[in-house]
């Protein structure tokens, strides 16, 4: 027999290249043979570089439905959290496909969380600042201990540990019946249906408090002042007396949580909302208030989008025909849809990002469902690639962009260099003489420097990359 021999690339990657060399020479059948190589879902990374793309958008400020919601309900950056949590959910199952040694597959998934924890405290926690001020380092008082890629971190950790460890190193066939994937992986829904049961148990029955805090804005006439919120409630959702925020306040402490929180764009906060602007006169003392909008609890409500976005990849691995996968996906993402909208609409649980409600689980997952269902019909089925190569590029260097973008590395970078004032930098320029003077309207200016700059410019950026064979994803 042929001795035949198979070096797999690193499949956390998506790519599977084998060599194989046979010594037999009269198996020319198997020498003519190509070499396998596994095709990358190119619609997962359009939705990655769609996804990363409005996470780092700049015109949030002039287009509220842009922007996050201040409280309850659900803007187009109210999308972009579950959106990346569905996206890592896919890749962890198609990462994992075939696990050949556990302990290998585990370290790689610490390696990986540890460094989403450290790029994550280094961009969130205060180290970086705006571009117009040029200044570094962070007052370890207040270190802001979560974010965006810490709450990455965990859900990736672990559903990437529950994949590892109820998976065998061969592929499992897929038994004929409906609910036939679902049984495979009883599992990962378990955990699910345990991290919601714990959840809603928490939110709805732990006794909030009254609590307090000392206002550390200088631009505020109560600045050095201590005030107090009144509670002592149980199983509230509004801004100052729901679970979310006591656990984050006494595990973390009001200190370390962050200072600019959606809220204080609300009705009850300023007369200029959804827009910021200055504090009403009889605006409650919780709108001086931090707030965590990645805490603790709330995290763990996230890890949800992450299990129903593996869910999506063990289904493209598992079905083999596009109309089973559409019709599987579609449905799933449809009935997610209309059970959250539902529980939203009923008052039953309101959508709500800041808390990460289950019926906003509900309403964001089954968005992405449908969203990467869109895409996968046009890019992976229809073959309409072309149009979407600068977010495919920009999908496959996530991390790059991200933080070089929506930490503000790149504009601190270009805007450090100026002309007589500070102000008279090249990208204030090109708003205000090109994209604003031209439509003579800043609002559409704004959105549409938004949409070439941090569109075109990343993906010509992760262009060049791609041909280089560079990634660095998220």
């Amino acid at each position: 027999m042929a001795d035949i021999k198979a070096a797999a690339d690193d499949e956390e990657q998506g790519h599977h290249h084998h060599r194989f060399i046979v010594t037999d020479p009269l198996e020319e059948q198997e020498k003519k043979q190509p070499p396998h190589k596994s095709k990358r879902v190119a619609s997962l990374d359009i939705f990655r570089g769609l996804t990363l793309m409005i996470l780092v958008d700049d015109a949030g400020g002039e287009w509220p439905m842009i922007g996050h919601a201040p409280w309850n309900g659900c803007n187009l950056a109210d999308f972009v959290m579950p959106f990346f949590l569905f996206i890592v959910g896919m890749s962890i199952a198609l990462a994992f496909k075939r696990i050949p040694n556990h302990m290998i597959a585990t370290k790689k998934v610490i390696l990986r969380t540890l460094k989403l924890l450290f790029w994550g405290l280094l961009l969130q926690g205060g180290f970086s600042h705006p571009p117009d001020k040029l200044t570094y380092g962070v007052d370890m008082k207040k270190i802001r201990w979560c974010g965006i890629l810490q709450r990455i971190a965990l859900a990736y950790f672990v559903v990437a540990l529950i994949e590892i460890s109820t998976k065998t190193a061969q592929a499992k066939d897929l038994l004929p019946g409906r609910f036939s994937i679902f049984k495979l992986y009883c599992w990962h829904w378990l955990v699910g249906a345990c991290v919601l049961i714990v959840y809603l148990a928490l939110i709805y029955g732990v006794y909030v408090p009254d609590w307090h805090f000392t206002v550390d804005n200088i631009d505020s006439a109560d600045y050095g002042k201590i005030l107090t919120v009144n509670c002592g409630v149980r199983g509230k959702l509004d801004p100052p007396c729901n679970t979310v925020g006591y656990i984050d306040r006494e595990v973390l402490g009001i200190n370390h949580m962050y200072v600019h929180p959606a809220w204080k764009r609300s009705k009850a906060c300023t007369k200029n909302s959804p827009y910021e602007g200055p504090f009403r006169n009889d605006a409650p003392s919780w709108c001086l208030a931090h707030f965590e909008p990645e805490g603790i609890l709330s995290s763990i409500s996230a890890i949800l989008s992450t299990i129903i976005g593996v869910h999506y990849g063990h289904v493209l691995i598992h079905m083999q025909s596009h109309a089973s996968r559409l019709r599987h996906w579609v449905v799933m993402g449809l009935a997610l849809l209309v059970l959250g909208i539902t529980l939203h609409f009923t008052d039953a649980i309101p959508l709500n990002k800041q808390l990460y409600t289950f019926s906003y689980v509900c309403v964001t997952s089954g968005a992405a469902a449908l969203v990467f269902s869109a895409f996968y019909v046009l890019v992976d089925i229809g073959n309409v690639k072309f149009m979407f190569l600068p977010l495919e590029w920009i999908g496959m260097n996530a991390m790059l962009v991200y933080v070089m973008a929506a930490a503000d590395i790149f504009p601190a970078f270009i805007n450090g260099w100026y002309y007589d004032d500070p102000h008279n930098t090249l990208i204030y320029w090109i708003q205000k003489h090109i994209f604003i003077g031209v439509w003579h309207s800043r609002r559409v200016g704004i959105l549409l420097y938004v949409i070439f700059a941090e569109i075109l410019f990343w993906g010509l950026v992760a262009g060049v990359l791609h041909r280089l064979g560079i990634y660095w994803k998220l």
